[in-house]
């Protein structure tokens, strides 16, 4: 080989590894939540690249002459393939058989008040026809023994798919937001991805002009669409957090058989009267929602279909992890006496100026989840709100252990909506001091 082919080789090779080791920079950036190319990045961030370039060209230079190595022929084209990149521009590296999957979430004024946080999670997954996966979850739930109509296993099928997918581990999403690409990192095992970007308050504003709306960058050649709505929330101001199950949706959660069948088999029902009681606290005291369920995150699809469809105020959600081959597939069964507070308590100490009210019912434990977040956070939660589904009158021992040292107008159990839709949920303007 000549000394002029070695040399031409070289400068390739280096061109290559340098393209490499950008896109890779590009990766570690992406996964402490900005996204950054070299023409963004600034005196402090382009310092912290000029080690891997120096780098990949040094490992150029000296792959030119190893170019005779069979292995270096082989790796080379696979270095050529496409990678988040496409035309230069950053892009979602997702194959055109797998989905992205955002669910709603919040954006916030940051600590230091000066920016603002957006919340980002998702899923990535393959959409399957696993017949015998189907056929194991049906008995696993014990429907194998319930004789469906034709329209029922079609909803079944549906409602289930979700729980069949191959959920993809190591997948790069680029989102747009106000007019920037940014990249979620990797994505985990179970598919999710999770990311917190920071918008000043001007992009703040062209993304509320954009409808809060964040949407997955694809190549060009992929037509789909990926987009989520972000729910703004001031530093005050009044939270709704709401569980769905027998408080917005009749499921039956006391009865096993009336769950799987009101979860899998039926239309979704809303109880009636709900949607008008929170689209009223929306418009008379400006209040923004929740949404809590210790449902799976697959049944996110219909249940956000659901609300919308039912004239239920917009929220983000939260739902529980589930997949079948790793230990959230047990925490499915966990009692929402460990789940809710989870999520619930983290929304009170990240908003210590903005007032909560609770809304569940009697059907499993809110009573008890809320009467406790209450006592923790008296000068946040200032409502609490229960739909009767058991029968229990509101002076029974349950209600006065879960809500002891509680003021009595501060909570009330309800079982029509029309009951609570009159409600001032600060009463004047008063928070109330807890008694001891």
């Amino acid at each position: 080989m000549s000394d002029l082919f070695r040399i031409s080789k070289a400068l390739q090779i280096a061109l290559l590894a340098t393209y490499v080791a950008c896109a890779l920079c590009n990766s570690a950036h992406a996964g402490n939540t900005h996204y950054f190319t070299l023409h963004q990045a600034g005196a402090g961030e382009a310092r912290g690249w000029l080690w891997p370039i120096l780098l990949a060209i040094a490992v150029g230079l000296a792959g030119a002459f190893f170019w005779q190595r069979k292995i270096l022929r082989i790796l080379l084209p696979c270095l050529l393939l496409p990678s988040t990149f496409a035309d230069g521009a950053p892009v979602s590296k997702v194959k055109p058989d797998e989905d992205v999957m955002f669910f709603p979430t919040i954006a916030y004024r940051a600590a230091d008040g000066t920016n603002w946080n957006v919340e980002i999670h998702g899923c990535v997954y393959e959409p399957d026809k696993r017949f015998v996966e189907l056929a194991l979850l049906t008995a696993a739930l014990e429907l194998d023994r319930v004789k469906m109509t034709p329209a029922e296993y079609a909803l079944f099928k549906e409602r289930s798919r979700l729980f069949m997918v191959d959920h993809k581990g190591g997948r790069t999403i680029v989102f747009r937001v106000a007019g920037r690409e940014f990249g979620s990192g990797t994505s985990r095992a179970d598919g999710q991805f999770f990311a917190i970007i920071s918008l000043s308050d001007a992009e703040e504003k062209q993304f509320e002009r954009e409808g809060a709306r964040i949407a997955a960058v694809l190549p060009p050649k992929d037509k789909r669409e990926f987009a989520v709505q972000v729910k703004l929330l001031n530093p005050s101001g009044i939270t709704v957090i709401s569980d769905i199950d027998d408080t917005v949706k009749i499921t039956g959660v006391h009865d096993r058989k009336a769950t799987l069948r009101n979860t899998f088999l039926e239309p979704f029902k809303a109880v009636p009267g709900m949607a008008a009681a929170y689209q009223r606290w929306a418009h008379a005291a400006c209040a923004q929602f929740c949404y809590v369920s210790a449902s799976p995150w697959q049944l996110f699809q219909p249940l956000s279909e659901f609300i919308r469809t039912n004239g239920f105020p917009t929220g983000p959600f939260y739902l529980k992890n589930f997949r079948w081959k790793d230990k959230s597939f047990f925490a499915l069964f966990e009692g929402p006496e460990i789940y809710k507070p989870l999520v619930i308590e983290p929304l009170l100490v990240r908003f210590p100026e903005r007032l909560f009210v609770l809304v569940g019912d009697s059907g499993e434990r809110d009573p008890e989840i809320y009467g406790a977040l209450a006592r923790s956070h008296p000068q946040q939660v200032v409502r609490i709100f229960i739909r009767d589904v058991t029968g229990q009158a509101s002076d029974s021992e349950r209600y006065r252990s879960a809500f002891r040292d509680l003021p009595p107008a501060m909570w009330k159990v309800f079982r029509d909506p029309a009951e609570i839709e009159g409600e001032e949920l600060l009463l004047g303007q008063k928070r109330f001091p807890i008694s001891r």
